[in-house]
């Protein structure tokens, strides 16, 4: 695939989010993919075509996987299998192979092994930094993958990744502190962090400032121009113009509804690797 353009990935997006929540029949096409990308705080399934393109996407608020350790095995299988008949229910034929990913630093057998026992053939498994750098071919840029329970990096130099690092701090923590600031559970706190982010920002704010010094100290000794920022978390409002003011020396890449930025990028992953992930009934 040919270097995406940030408003070509921003049009990616924006259809990503535009086909959230349809189950209505797509017509199949040749070479499509399938990434699978396991979060701590959803789980999200993304087919695209054979030029990239989504096709249909799935998303279940689900709390099975803490900082990079899937804790609920049933319950990611079961999501993975639901969101699997969903997409044989729209395209009128089964997935059969797909490629997921994990955070840097874990094992990636745990996301390979909820893919396989929820009955598909795994044909790429890559770090979630990593899959956002391939996507994108950088050079000479930092990635920054917030996701639920951890703040991966990875560095980019020549369009390789030559490091990647990762540390648990993510948005598991963000909801953690909200719940004990407002005095309420962790699954109410989920769904103000979404709607009302702008009014509970300087609460989470010192979350992100940590963040910020996790990627600081994963940066030390690379030079780097950019940096990319991706992750459901980072759709908080304030996020960007942080992390500008913590990395001035840098340009900030912060693209809106960046849930799907790591989902869009594991399935471009599939469809570079050739793991076109459907067969005909």
């Amino acid at each position: 695939m040919k270097p995406l353009s940030m408003s070509s990935l921003q049009t990616r997006l924006n259809r990503a989010h535009s086909l959230l929540g349809n189950t209505g029949p797509v017509a199949p096409q040749p070479g499509m993919a399938l990434g699978v990308d396991l979060g701590t705080s959803d789980v999200v399934s993304m087919v695209i075509s054979a030029s990239g393109e989504p096709l249909a996407v799935c998303l279940d608020w689900a709390d099975v996987v803490r900082d990079g350790i899937v804790w609920n095995f049933f319950g990611a299988v079961q999501i993975v299998r639901q969101q699997l008949a969903q997409l044989q229910d729209q395209f009128g034929q089964p997935f059969t192979q797909a490629a997921t990913s994990f955070p840097p630093g874990t094992d990636p057998r745990i996301s390979v092994n909820v893919l396989e026992a929820a009955g598909l053939t795994v044909s790429g498994v890559i770090d979630e930094p990593s899959a956002v750098a391939q996507l994108l071919q950088l050079d000479c840029a930092g990635v920054v993958d917030i996701g639920g329970g951890t703040t991966g990096i990875a560095v980019v130099k020549g369009g390789k990744v030559i490091y990647s690092g990762d540390e648990a701090t993510g948005g598991h923590h963000i909801s953690l502190t909200l719940a004990g600031h407002l005095r309420q559970t962790i699954q109410e706190v989920e769904t103000i962090k979404r709607k009302q982010g702008e009014q509970v920002w300087p609460v989470v704010r010192p979350v992100f400032e940590k963040m910020c010094d996790i990627v600081r100290r994963h940066l030390q000794g690379h030079d780097v121009a950019d940096l990319y920022l991706s992750g459901g978390s980072c759709s908080m409002p304030g996020v960007q113009a942080l992390f500008a003011h913590e990395f001035p020396h840098l340009k900030v890449h912060l693209p809106r509804h960046p849930i799907y930025l790591t989902p869009l990028s594991i399935a471009a992953f599939a469809l570079n690797a050739g793991c076109a992930g459907t067969h005909h009934a």
